[in-house]
């Protein structure tokens, strides 16, 4: 059967501290720069998330991109946009709120509500020249 990649794209704002309670500011200042400033900082992310699987017979879809919009804007939009990652996003009061960790995070919030026979990848842009990707492996 054919499997065809459809993508719906997202963006939200937030702000985040990278930093390990566990060192002192010195060595979290050595590890992650300006990003560990206590008072944190904010970035404008771009989210893609590719949903592969076969097309429907009966409606010509992978996916009802409707279905998926309101999918991301649950399990995305509504809770970080505009949100402080390390104090509201509960994911976050135990692990480093980096791009990686915020994608992977991303990731198992979206799987858990979609079907098995579906691969998603997720595509998180911090700024237009970094991102990072999560495929579940």
């Amino acid at each position: 059967m054919k499997q065809v990649t459809v993508k719906r794209k997202a963006h939200f704002n937030a702000a985040h501290r990278l930093y390990r309670v566990d060192w002192d500011d010195a060595k979290n200042l050595e590890v992650f720069g300006k990003c560990s400033y206590p008072n944190y900082h904010g970035h404008n992310y771009e989210l893609i998330v590719a949903v592969t699987g076969p097309i429907d017979p009966e409606t010509g879809f992978v996916i009802d991109l409707k279905v998926l919009k309101d999918l991301i804007k649950a399990e995305v939009e509504e809770p970080f946009d505009h949100k402080n990652l390390n104090l509201d996003v509960p994911e976050f009061s135990t692990i480093n709120p980096t791009a990686e960790n915020i994608c992977v995070v991303i990731y198992d919030r979206l799987k858990r509500h979609l079907s098995e026979t579906f691969k998603i990848e997720v595509t998180l842009y911090e700024t237009p020249r970094n991102s990072v990707t999560y495929s579940g492996e």
